[in-house]
């Protein structure tokens, strides 16, 4: 089953939806940054949210450096954003 790319219109209403989330300025992706007590704390997170990607079949791209993590979504296989991005952002952030 193909992946389909969000329209215009559905990529604004669900970014309103997910908070803390913004368009990535230089492509079609989402991204985020959390900020966390230490880097133990940051990498608990990033654990749990290794899990949700293996459940979702849905992987991020992310980085951490010490306390901070920053993660973007995007759907390789719709060559931008799609309902399986926002789904991934409401999973992590119900983290």
């Amino acid at each position: 089953m193909a992946v389909e790319k969000l329209s215009d219109s559905e990529r604004k209403n669900w970014l309103a939806a997910l908070d803390g989330w913004a368009m990535a300025s230089d492509r079609d992706a989402i991204e985020r940054t959390f900020k966390f007590a230490d880097f133990s704390e940051a990498w608990g997170f990033m654990n749990r949210v290794a899990l949700l990607a293996e459940t979702h079949d849905h992987h991020p791209e992310w980085s951490n450096v010490y306390n901070t993590v920053e993660i973007a979504l995007t759907t390789h296989d719709a060559d931008g954003l799609s309902m399986r991005d926002v789904e991934m952002a409401k999973a992590i952030n119900a983290l």
